[in-house]
């Protein structure tokens, strides 16, 4: 699997935590965890070695927040749909920022 895959299974997986969250965040609380689980090996999984200086910076921001938004989640958002906005932002910027890798 290459990097652009990894990247693109992340964002998906935030749209996918996005989306549940904004229909439903405490009925599907189970299922987000499951899937900030998986993103976090996603994330660790991945050789950052080989993206390109434009794809960096943009990983290096989403590696920030996402930080900060899993916690989040992790806890509770005091607005899930805000939250869950935030999440599928990420989402669509890592799907059109990855053709940089």
């Amino acid at each position: 699997m290459t990097s652009k895959d990894k990247i693109l299974d992340i964002a998906m997986n935030l749209n996918r935590i996005g989306n549940w969250a904004a229909d439903d965040y405490q009925g599907k609380k189970k299922r987000i965890n499951l899937f900030l689980d998986q993103t976090n090996d996603y994330i660790n999984k991945l050789d950052t070695s080989k993206f390109s200086k434009k794809f960096n910076k943009t990983y290096s921001n989403f590696i920030k927040n996402y930080s900060e938004l899993e916690k989040i989640g992790r806890q509770g958002p005091k607005n899930p749909l805000f939250w869950a906005e935030d999440m599928m932002t990420w989402g669509n910027i890592l799907t059109h920022r990855a053709k940089l890798i």
